[in-house]
């Protein structure tokens, strides 16, 4: 048997080749849309892919599974269950295989048995792997969003991120059923092979390890340590992060059937001379430079959202779906950028600037704008002169946790929608955990108008070890 996992850092996405040598066999479970790496390593390993499949309909990725069957002629293998809602709009017209509790997929040697796990969606299935060659009995479980390692998946993004009222508590109560049924009928000794790692908004505890076995999670894991639903349904609602913005969009589309690409788009550099006037003509320009960088000098109207680890995340909360749009970008990273951007479905980037560009725009006389920085030794005199607003971007979570005195929190991802309650009277000053976030936050309020921006560099982190005040949220929402 051979096994390829794949790992997506920016996504915190796990996606798996299993294939049967001797046979010259593979299934993909879970794949992304870059169809190309998957293609590769069957190519490497001697193997053809003649099945595709998913663990569920996925809201933080566009799902690979239609990109990769058209790419290859494999066979598309989706869930039936969770009921009419929840069934792939694409599977009949795709001539998909429809899948049931206890069905099987036989890859040379290999059998995959689906087994039916709803509770983060409904249609939820976890995949057993069986090498019969050597076993009759799964080596593995390959459990996408139901078990990770130290963590369960979230039953609370129907409600929060697709919009479906009144859903959560119920998913939970449905989670916690697939769980006991899970721990009570599989072996202490099977691996896990889950669909996420850390970093992944699809749960709130995720570990970094790769794998685990059902009986470390018995013994490790918070949420098959509760035999209790009630106790159940309230830990693993508790505490959960907000789900980014476009996880709804990520439904949709995974539900309808992602365009098919063939290949990833190459972005066209466009002149130089020319970011002005389409500046000018209202077009939204993504600016991919280094937070740093952008500070100290960019195109007026430019929002910055450097491209790192974040970067698919930052742009799913912040750049629309239903508008074509522009980078700035080193040429090296332009692709790079425009790939990412893909993972997520925002498939509308019309080309990029090369960075010069923005040195280009300044050259004729025109003045760049900057963004101040000032750390919280400043800030706190400035404070107690009432001479700035500071608004913290993190997460609601991270400012029950400790925060600012005084200091109302909106989170980056809601900015936009709500710049009406960032009073225009006096300076702003953006706060997040370390700067990052706040850099961002800085760049949307002055392309939205907003010129006297500063970010607090060092954010909370050097705020809270300079030994200024924290206040703190208790449980009852009061302040302590």
């Amino acid at each position: 048997m051979i096994v390829k996992r794949f790992y997506d850092e920016k996504l915190a996405q796990t996606s798996y080749l299993i294939g049967c040598g001797a046979r010259g066999a593979a299934i993909v479970i879970d794949p992304n849309r870059d169809s190309a790496h998957y293609i590769r390593a069957a190519a490497a390993e001697n193997v053809k892919i003649t099945h595709v499949t998913e663990t569920h309909i996925h809201a933080d990725f566009v799902s690979g599974t239609r990109e990769l069957a058209a790419a290859t002629g494999a066979t598309m293998c989706l869930s039936a269950e969770g009921g009419p809602d929840w069934q792939y709009a694409f599977a009949k017209a795709g001539g998909a295989k429809l899948l049931r509790d206890g069905d099987t997929m036989k890859v040379g040697n290999i059998v995959i048995t689906a087994i039916h796990t709803p509770g983060h969606t409904p249609e939820h299935l976890t995949f057993l792997v069986t090498d019969t060659a050597a076993a009759d009995e799964p080596i593995a479980a390959v459990t996408g969003d139901f078990v990770f390692v130290g963590d369960v998946g979230r039953p609370d993004l129907l409600e929060k991120a697709a919009g479906i009222a009144g859903t959560m508590d119920a998913a939970a109560r449905t989670l916690f059923a697939s769980l006991q049924k899970f721990k009570r009928e599989q072996p202490d000794w099977l691996q896990i092979w889950p669909g996420h790692g850390a970093g992944s908004a699809c749960g709130k505890g995720l570990s970094a390890v790769p794998h685990s076995t059902v009986g470390y999670e018995r013994r490790f894991n918070w949420a098959f340590d509760i035999d209790d639903e009630e106790t159940f349904v309230r830990a693993v609602l508790e505490g959960q992060p907000e789900p980014p913005k476009y996880f709804a969009q990520m439904k949709r589309i995974n539900r309808q059937g992602p365009p098919v690409l063939g290949k990833f788009r190459e972005p066209g550099q466009l002149p130089a001379e020319e970011l002005g006037k389409t500046l000018d003509a209202g077009a939204l320009v993504i600016d991919t430079r280094p937070a740093p960088v952008f500070a100290r000098g960019h195109v007026p109207g430019t929002i910055n959202i450097p491209l790192g680890k974040s970067f698919n995340t930052w742009a799913g909360w912040l750049v629309p779906y239903d508008r074509n749009f522009y980078l700035i970008a080193d040429d090296a990273h332009a692709a790079e950028a425009t790939r990412d951007l893909a993972m997520i479905g925002l498939d509308r980037v019309v080309g990029y600037f090369p960075s010069f560009a923005v040195a280009m725009w300044a050259s004729g006389g025109r003045k760049l704008d900057t963004v101040a920085q000032e750390d919280s030794s400043r800030l706190v005199g400035r404070m107690k002169t009432g001479a700035v607003n500071v608004i913290d971007v993190r997460a609601r979570s991270e400012w029950d946790a400790g925060h600012i005195p005084g200091v109302p929190n909106i989170p980056l991802g809601r900015l936009p929608e709500r710049l009406a309650e960032i009073p225009a009277d006096r300076p702003v000053v953006l706060q997040c955990q370390t700067g990052a976030r706040s850099a961002i936050a800085a760049s949307l309020l002055q392309a939205r108008g907003v010129k006297d921006v500063v970010n607090l560099t060092g954010g909370f982190v050097g705020w809270e070890a300079a030994g200024n005040p924290v206040e703190r949220e208790t449980l009852a929402g009061s302040v302590a």
